[in-house]
């Protein structure tokens, strides 16, 4: 396990979404059995039960679908100025599976529209083991600013 907070669980459901992440894709995982998009990453399908999905890289484009704006920082180790936008980012191309993440172009007094396209972006921060997928506003949308 590395030294941040965030990374790989210990026991590696989720270490081919890190290992996607360093690789530059988003990856989620999906059935092999009934095909079913499946996020927070699980040992076995709720759909069919069976064992083991698979992984697939998905494009990181998406809407939001709710927000939040924070005035502390909920990771200290995690770098971000205050205060920072949170998005819960639907994915139309992973079954509409939504993904949390940090909305990295909004200002203190910015507010998200619900529904607003934003892309996803992977960074790995100064000293970290792990990237993180972060999001902004697709060029598209023109969002409030």
């Amino acid at each position: 396990m590395s030294g941040e907070p965030w990374g790989p669980a210990e026991d590696g459901v989720d270490r081919p979404y890190w290992e996607g992440l360093r690789a530059g894709e988003l990856r989620l995982q999906r059935c092999t059995g009934c095909h079913a998009w499946i996020w927070g990453p699980q040992w076995i399908c709720a759909h069919c039960h069976t064992f083991d999905p698979g992984w697939e890289s998905v494009d990181a484009v998406g809407t939001v679908y709710t927000w939040s704006r924070s005035w502390y920082p909920f990771i200290s180790e995690l770098p971000v100025a205050l205060p920072y936008v949170t998005v819960l980012v639907e994915l139309p191309h992973a079954g509409n599976r939504r993904v949390l993440g940090i909305l990295t172009d909004a200002g203190a007094g910015d507010t998200p529209r619900i529904g607003e396209a934003v892309t996803g972006h992977i960074e790995l921060d100064e000293g970290a083991t792990w990237p993180l997928l972060r999001w902004r506003r697709s060029a598209t949308t023109g969002g409030q600013r």
